[in-house]
């Protein structure tokens, strides 16, 4: 057993994790949230970043200081109300939403461009030599810190950064007018788009899988794993702060050649060919190819190691294998009808996780926790399935009367008012005696 990792195993890390994070959602929303906010960037931009960068990292904190995953985290709820949460968050972030969405966008933008002929077989082989390769990759956990950190993420960051300096350094217009809801209140609008990278429940399943990394290379000792976990987790951040302002810088200024264009891939991919022409296009292929081939593989492995962890017994081979013929299936369902159906769900889960997340922070706090993270947890998802079923086109007019729920954001104040009753309010009688003395 060792208690240290070398400096450039930490830095691995830190690329992995980073690598991980950076796939399908960072690359195709940034682009046209940047354009849709034009004069409006910098709040809109901040208000992305809280979501997309600052609540991840917040949320690998959390799970770093509860010692494991996501049931680590929801340990005080009912155990089958905390397995069926973090079956939902799996299956969000894995088969069902955001593992297809990563070989889609790698697709539309690495590989579409250079086929003369398109189409529903083009995409269905794609996916199965997609997946194939992800299942390579995600066979053996103990390596990904080399394959991924030191390999694969190293070529992504110098792809990225050659990108991302054209791009600031030859703007191809000035910054747009803002439209739609950046209009008034760019910040809570760039805010909600951050819940589109799913980076927050990736941060859930992400820490576990890190931590098993950790241990893979010999680090045993607890407080040695949160701290390796929190610079992973702080590297990743910057890492994912520039990629952010570069994207939508890019798109603030692709109002010259991409006015009309309403899809963030399009954006990008347009923007990249002005400005190294046709070679352009296979840079932008290797970065998103790259970039949605380390996070398909980041999302697959965590979802192995947690059903494993649920069912020791389990096959992890044999569940990597289903899980990517699962992804493979549920890619050829198309980018778009993916987007729309995800949409809904995320208002519906994310204030769940927030509201975990921020009772885990507070824990020292909590005296009575088995009644404070029920009460919580509650809040937060009546109130975002709300803010979930008004997404969802379901007329809820009955409900507008709540504050920012015209924003989407119901959920946020009641959740917050609940946090303040469960650390201030539910105090056990010693807990209230000994304050009063």
């Amino acid at each position: 057993m060792k208690n240290r990792l070398s400096s450039f195993d930490i830095l691995a890390l830190g690329f992995m994790n980073f690598a991980f994070f950076l796939g399908a959602g960072n690359i195709i929303f940034p682009p046209l949230a940047g354009a849709m906010a034009g004069e409006h960037l910098s709040l809109a931009t901040l208000g992305f970043l809280v979501t997309a960068v600052g609540l991840p990292l917040i949320t690998l904190i959390a799970v770093a200081k509860a010692g494991g995953g996501i049931l680590d985290m929801a340990k005080y709820l009912p155990a089958k109300v905390a397995t069926v949460l973090a079956l939902a968050v799996f299956i969000v972030i894995g088969p069902s939403f955001a593992t297809p969405r990563a070989a889609l966008v790698a697709y539309e933008i690495s590989v579409k461009p250079f086929l003369d002929n398109s189409g529903a077989l083009s995409l269905a082989i794609f996916s199965v030599v997609f997946f194939a390769i992800v299942t390579y990759l995600s066979l053996s956990t103990g390596k990904l810190l080399d394959m991924v950190g030191k390999v694969i993420t190293p070529l992504l960051i110098i792809l990225l950064v050659i990108l991302s300096i054209a791009v600031f350094l030859n703007p191809l217009s000035d910054f747009g007018p803002a439209t739609q809801e950046y209009i008034n209140s760019p910040f809570t609008k760039g805010f909600l788009e951050g819940y589109n990278t799913m980076d927050t429940l990736g941060a859930l399943v992400f820490g576990m899988l890190i931590i098993n990394v950790i241990k893979s290379k010999g680090i045993e000792d607890k407080k040695a794993q949160y701290k390796y976990l929190v610079i992973a987790g702080c590297i990743a951040a910057l890492g994912l702060t520039f990629v952010y302002v570069s994207l939508f810088y890019l798109g603030s200024t692709s109002q010259g050649i991409a006015a009309d264009v309403t899809n963030g891939g399009e954006i990008i991919a347009l923007y990249v060919q002005a400005l190294f022409g046709s070679q352009g296009l296979i840079l932008l292929a290797l970065v998103v190819g790259l970039a949605c081939l380390t996070t398909a593989v980041g999302l697959v492995s965590a979802m192995a190691e947690f059903l494993t962890t649920l069912k020791p017994n389990w096959n992890k081979k044999l569940l990597v294998v289903i899980n990517c013929a699962l992804c493979a299936l549920v890619t050829n369902v198309g980018l778009s009808q993916l987007i729309a159906l995800s949409i809904p769900v995320l208002f519906i889960i994310y204030p769940v996780a927030i509201a975990l997340v921020a009772l885990t922070l507070l824990d020292g706090f909590i005296t009575k926790k088995k009644l404070s993270y029920r009460f919580v947890v509650s809040i937060a998802l009546f109130f975002g399935l709300l803010d979930g079923l008004k997404v969802a086109g379901v007329n809820m007019d009955s409900f507008s009367f709540l504050p920012m729920f015209e924003q989407g954001m119901a959920w946020f104040l009641p959740t917050c008012a609940a946090l303040v009753i469960a650390t201030l309010v539910f105090k056990d009688s010693s807990e209230k005696i000994k304050q009063a003395a």
